[in-house]
């Protein structure tokens, strides 16, 4: 008997946690198992210390639990499940922390290194490997000393190869998604090498594969001495998250790794030019100063947005599940100002400026993005600042500056005599309203770092939470 069959049967009978865990396949614990083996050093275990029901499982999925900011429970259960079913690298994920480096701090010795290509993937042309490739590694060239040369022929620093299943280095690929690529830490040999899954569809741009420039941006890093990180905005998290290549920037937490190897770019004068943008960080739900975009529901979830982020909590689980806007609309704005989930149509729009995207599920609505005068505001509004649909009298409110629009879905039509001041309706809410959400019949207005309960039928104000009423706090 498997490993996690064992633990599953000690976790049974002792009662603790089984819950999740009785509604796993059999398929889903041999996956489970492999996967640790894979990523978190799982050794098979069938002494004493099994038979007396300590298995080293209950610490390696906690191991993994604590990296990917899931709940802590020692079993498999379906959070754990989803992030294991995630496609990623192929690299195996070591202490749980921001940036980290390997052991002994690997790194080259030299700032000047060579890369070659060695084969091509037919998913691409030619030249556009190429360019992914050039600026995948111009990514870690803009923030330290290293300068990357491409040669074509005898064996450079940094190998470069596509292939599929046993491809040479005893480490195989798994097929169509899963391992999408691995990449060895410096030094001589294989070391620095970068090899990609010929088993997945690898694209320059779209989002309907794997973004090659994505990919290798990230096992570059690991051919360079970074190892993986547990923020979920970083490059260097294990699991792959979609991008438009156009609007990348690294992420901060990666700046910070690659520096503590190579100190940062010397051709680049901080004072220059201060104005320029600086890294992205990656929001935490446990910071009490956040103030949130925007707030909706979709199909009994609560979204939560912030930057580039947004946070997803299941009325099952109450662990939020944290991701870039763009992995579950890739068409969507990568930051949005507003959001609601209409009952009557049944979609979700995103509001960003002057325009506005409607989503059924995760496809874009056709005809969307469309202009906000689609819904009844004026043209002299720029962009609002929440949304939120009532349900019991079928209207969307739209919160501008200290107004608000009242707007019919059914006919499509700004009802007469709005705008209104908000503080007419909601009483007590002086400051900018930031964010709107109605759940469970009562209508929750945001602002700032407050959140003001309402029932908007009778206009009764009930209390002042903070905002982070709805949104727990990761950190466990």
């Amino acid at each position: 008997m498997g490993t996690l069959n064992v633990y599953i049967l000690l976790c049974l009978a002792a009662a603790v946690y089984c819950g999740p865990v009785s509604y796993m396949t059999a398929q889903d614990e041999n996956f489970a198992e492999s996967y640790l083996k894979k990523f978190y050093d799982l050794k098979d275990e069938t002494g004493p210390s099994v038979r007396r029901g300590i298995s080293p499982l209950n610490k390696k999925l906690s191991d993994m639990q604590r990296f990917f900011g899931l709940k802590i429970t020692g079993t498999l259960d379906a959070d754990t499940l989803e992030m294991m079913k995630k496609p990623r690298c192929g690299v195996p994920d070591n202490k749980v922390a921001d940036f980290s480096t390997y052991q002994n701090n690997l790194k080259w010795q030299k700032n000047s290194l060579t890369y070659r290509i060695e084969n091509y993937t037919p998913d691409m042309s030619q030249s556009e490997v190429d360019d992914a490739i050039e600026k995948a590694l111009d990514v870690w060239a803009k923030v330290t000393p290293l300068r990357f040369t491409r040669i074509y022929s005898g064996t450079a620093d940094i190998m470069i190869s596509f292939g599929r299943q046993s491809h040479g280095d005893f480490y195989p690929f798994d097929g169509p998604d899963g391992t999408l690529a691995h990449a060895f830490a410096p030094s001589s040999g294989i070391g620095g090498d970068a090899h990609f899954d010929e088993d997945e569809t690898f694209t320059f741009r779209s989002n309907s594969g794997y973004v090659l420039f994505l990919v290798a941006a990230h096992e570059f890093g690991h051919s360079l001495g970074l190892s993986h990180s547990n923020d979920p905005g970083a490059l260097m998290y294990p699991v792959y998250s979609y991008t438009n290549p156009s609007n990348f920037r690294l992420p901060q937490d990666d700046v910070n790794g690659i520096q503590s190897l190579y100190g940062p770019n010397p051709d680049v004068d901080p004072d220059t030019n201060p104005d320029k943008p600086q890294p992205p960080t990656t929001p935490d739900a446990c910071d009490a100063t956040m103030v949130l975009d925007a707030v909706a529901t979709l199909r009994g979830e609560m979204l939560f947005f912030k930057d580039r982020f947004f946070w997803r909590v299941y009325p099952q689980s109450r662990t939020p599940q944290q991701s870039f806007i763009t992995n579950l609309w890739p068409n969507a704005p990568s930051k949005i100002d507003a959001a609601y989930e209409s009952q009557l149509s049944g979609n979700v729009f995103l509001f960003k400026g002057r325009r506005v995207w409607a989503f059924r599920g995760y496809d874009l609505v056709q005809g969307y993005p469309k202009a906000l005068t689609t819904f009844g505001l004026p043209k002299e509004v720029k962009k609002i600042d929440a949304a939120l649909y009532d349900v019991e009298s079928r209207k969307t409110l739209f919160f501008v500056g200290k107004s608000y629009y009242s707007y019919d879905e059914a006919s499509k039509t700004r009802d007469k005599g709005f705008p209104k001041r908000v503080d007419e309706t909601f009483s007590g809410l002086t400051g900018k309203v930031t964010a709107a959400l109605q759940y469970n019949s009562f209508t929750y207005i945001y602002s700032g770092l407050q959140m003001f309960e309402y029932s908007l039928s009778t206009g009764t104000f009930f209390r002042v939470l903070g905002n982070n009423y709805f949104l727990p706090c990761t950190n466990f």
